[in-house]
């Protein structure tokens, strides 16, 4: 029977299997409430996650067969680490097979994807359980150590010697889920930056629907899933596979943050909505490859969409997170345009609304494309229709370099009610008819 509320507190060992475990079911328009772990740097230094993330495990939502959308919106993002640390990586290639996310490797007795222990602090703490060989995938370039305040506004990167400190306590400091695998990334104490001050902003990296092969998590786009094109290990796609397969749940887009509502494609039958790799902050492009990875509690509301059809995500952010120009116009500025209409004898005005979709690529031009595309789909629109509305009433916004954007414009009412889209935006933004 299917449940109103479904509580999550289990992980996957980094693989999205659309022939795995799932939870729930929970009702159509239901509550699933997560206890997230740390994305990133945690799962990237503990090769035995095949996926580079450590995600929730997939809820079954009552009614979705493929074909359909699941709106996800997010209702509450609350951190609950203390203390984090990231950086920009660099790649150890003895330490993995083909893909340091996927296929970490033990470069002294060879075994991949091994159980590892912790031993000391520093970056050289993670060891094979098998040969206590140093085996970490990553290191890196330059790190910092960041605690946050008791209320979570502020935060502020650590000396040496605090760094060690709280890497005394690492996984308390992380506040990482009892079910979570990862070795703390705390205990590495990074702290290149130190006395550095920062605003939290909490968002989402992962949030999305299970794809149809099995994908390892942090993979599932266009950028990053470009690596398992031809690879040499388990997870090898073509890359027709990868554009049939994936969901594009793995954005790291900050905007996809609480008040938000994320419309995400149904590829599996019940839709398998997941959720993680949280983070404190982050501005736009997560340019040096990784943020503040927290753990958090979640709270998402489910809405099956019927019969939509979408490739990809569809992201309708909070109002303040819209480009300027893809604003809703307000009543003062339709009738400045009305009166101009008069001057020049344009009776019929448009009515629009707000809309983001988001594009996945191997680099950014790609993306921008697909997600073009996918908007000129959706809407029955042209693609030069979208670039014009695009360029005259909303922005090309990245959300994670390499090759991961939102094509946010002020779309056709028309468009957007056949489409099925209309009436989620107009509760959302408060329109009037």
């Amino acid at each position: 029977m299917a449940k109103q509320t479904v509580f999550v507190k289990e992980f996957t060992d980094g693989i999205l299997d659309p022939n795995g475990k799932m939870l729930g079911p929970v009702k159509d328009g239901g509550t699933i409430i997560a206890n997230t772990a740390p994305g990133c740097w945690g799962p990237m230094i503990t090769p035995e996650l095949k996926g580079g993330h450590e995600v929730t495990v997939p809820v079954y939502v009552e009614g979705a067969e493929v074909g359909d959308a699941i709106a996800i919106y997010i209702q509450s993002i609350t951190p609950t680490s203390s203390v984090v640390a990231s950086g920009n990586d660099i790649t150890i290639d003895n330490n993995f097979n083909g893909d340091p996310f996927v296929a970490g490797k033990c470069p002294h007795c060879g075994i991949i994807n091994p159980a590892t222990e912790l031993k000391g602090i520093g970056e050289d703490s993670v060891r094979c359980k098998n040969c206590n060989e140093d085996i970490s995938p990553f290191k890196f370039t330059n790190g910092y150590t960041m605690a946050f305040d008791e209320n979570k506004q502020v935060g502020i990167t650590l000396s040496k010697e605090a760094a060690y400190e709280a890497a005394k306590n690492a996984r308390d400091n992380m506040c990482i889920p009892d079910n979570s695998i990862q070795n703390p990334i705390v205990n590495f104490a990074p702290h290149h930056m130190a006395g550095n001050i920062s605003r939290l902003r909490p968002f989402l990296g992962q949030l999305g629907t299970t794809p149809s092969k099995a994908i390892p998590d942090s993979h599932n786009a266009g950028d990053f899933g470009s690596f398992l094109i031809g690879a040499p290990h388990d997870y090898s796609f073509t890359e027709e596979e990868l554009k049939k397969h994936k969901t594009d749940g793995h954005m790291d887009i900050n905007r996809v943050r609480a008040g938000a509502i994320l419309i995400a494609p149904v590829k599996v039958k019940g839709g398998g909505v997941y959720v993680g790799d949280a983070h404190a902050m982050q501005g736009d492009g997560e340019i040096a490859g990784h943020t503040a990875d927290i753990a958090a509690l979640v709270t998402l509301k489910v809405k099956v969409l019927k019969n939509l059809n979408i490739d990809g995500p569809i992201l309708i952010p909070l109002e303040e997170d819209l480009p300027y120009l893809a604003k809703t116009i307000s009543k003062r500025e339709y009738k400045i345009a009305l009166d101009l209409g008069k001057k020049w004898g344009v009776e019929n005005f448009e009515k629009t609304a707000p809309i983001s979709f988001i594009g996945t690529g191997v680099n950014l031009n790609q993306a921008i494309e697909n997600g073009l595309q996918r908007a000129a789909d959706v809407l029955d629109l042209s693609v030069p229709e979208v670039m014009n509305r695009a360029t005259i009433n909303g922005a090309i916004e990245i959300g994670r370099a390499p090759g991961t954007v939102t094509v946010t414009f002020l779309a056709p009412v028309d468009s957007l009610k056949k489409a099925g889209l209309y009436h989620i935006i107009k509760e959302h933004y408060g329109l009037y008819d």
